[in-house]
């Protein structure tokens, strides 16, 4: 599993993490708090806090983690 940040702040940022997990055969969630939400969903993701970083966990292998990292690169957030 890998975890990294990242930052939404507007619709179409959602989208992408939507789009991009889809294409995933790995689970993926956003971390919030206590909330995990499934990052394939649109619904549960618009329940989160979009004012700070979220967490990003790919419970997947590291060559479709790290590929899946590159496609969603506008939104990492370094730490």
């Amino acid at each position: 599993m890998k975890s990294i940040k990242v930052h939404l702040s507007y619709i179409d940022d959602v989208k992408k993490i939507v789009e991009s997990a889809n294409h995933m055969k790995c689970d993926v969630d956003l971390v919030s708090g206590r909330y995990v939400i499934d990052a394939k969903s649109i619904m549960g993701i618009f329940s989160l806090d979009f004012s700070k970083p979220i967490t990003l966990e790919i419970h997947g292998n590291d060559e479709e983690a790290d590929n899946f990292i590159k496609e969603i690169k506008d939104y990492v957030v370094e730490e």
